[in-house]
């Protein structure tokens, strides 16, 4: 637990979600993992976890169905490294699922060596935010039908350290793993303030949050430094249920309601970066976005 949180009373809800269907990226592991066990104990009427690793994600359904005492647990196969899968696992919840009221787009990678998905974008920027840019707009107007909706967006308190690269998004000139990781959170708080102002009227509602620093499995690209520098701080640190806390919030909260396109942590309203809030960068990200992505989204 964070030494902020030692002094903030924990937020805790007995709201059902009964009649309310949910997809969660990256959901058979850590946060993502936690946070389906939670929502399904709510009683949500499916759970789709989308899971690039099928034989893990398999295992993972086994576990929450157990967990929450809800049978209604899926996994189906998302890759989103690759728009092709991104694409195919749309096309099959737009055609199986009446209704969609909850998409949380948990995935990610974290400060890995260079590399690229499958249609040529650096991986952190591809997966982290034209990934989940892509899925969400494939799968909006099934979420607008369903409304009210939300979509949840996790990004990073490393947003902060991090500026969108116009030039460069996919850094081939230079690649820094670090700052290509906080260039994707940031690039998720920009989306969803972009997305937020698009969507207004609807009924369907966005956030961005940090979960906290969390001990999951995404740290694996940690050089030496920076895992022993986790280890020292470990005790201040949360565990995957402690992180899964403020995705739950921004899912579950009936007073988020009136709200829309607002960054949260610890539960409550927080501060982003004056870089998470410029308007004229975010504009321009979201465009960007668009033409790499090859669609049109106004």
């Amino acid at each position: 637990m964070s030494l902020r949180n030692l002094f903030r009373s924990n937020w805790s809800s007995d709201e059902r979600l009964e009649g309310k269907v949910v997809v969660i990226t990256g959901a058979n592991t850590g946060i993502g993992k936690e946070t389906a066990i939670d929502l399904a104990k709510r009683g949500a009427e499916k759970v789709i976890m989308a899971c690039r690793d099928m034989e893990k994600a398999n295992a993972a359904v086994k576990d929450i169905i157990e967990s929450s005492g809800n049978k209604n647990v899926v996994c189906m196969k998302l890759d989103l490294s690759d728009s092709k899968s991104i694409r195919e696992f749309a096309e099959a919840v737009n055609k199986d699922e009446p209704k969609l009221n909850i998409l949380i787009n948990n995935a990610g990678v974290m400060v890995c060596p260079y590399g690229k998905t499958a249609d040529g974008f650096e991986m952190q920027i591809g997966v982290n935010h034209l990934g989940h840019f892509l899925l969400t707009y494939l799968l909006l107007d099934l979420i607008k039908k369903s409304a009210p909706a939300r979509i949840i967006n996790v990004s990073s308190m490393a947003h902060a350290w991090g500026s969108i690269n116009l030039e460069d998004l996919n850094s081939e000139k230079h690649y820094n793993k670090n700052k290509a990781y906080a260039q994707s959170k940031l690039a998720n708080i920009l989306f969803t303030h972009s997305l937020a102002k698009r969507i207004e009227g609807t009924g369907v509602t966005t956030y961005s949050l940090h979960p906290g620093v969390v001990q999951t499995e995404i740290g694996r690209h940690l050089n030496s430094f920076q895992q022993i520098v986790m280890k020292a701080i470990s005790p201040f640190t949360k565990n995957s249920v402690q992180g899964a806390q403020t995705t739950i919030y921004c899912a579950v909260e009936p007073s988020l309601e009136k709200e829309n396109g607002r960054y949260y942590s610890d539960c409550a309203a927080a501060n982003c970066s004056a870089a998470a809030k410029d308007d004229n960068v975010a504009e321009k990200l979201w465009e960007l976005s668009c033409r790499l992505l090859s669609i049109t989204w106004e």
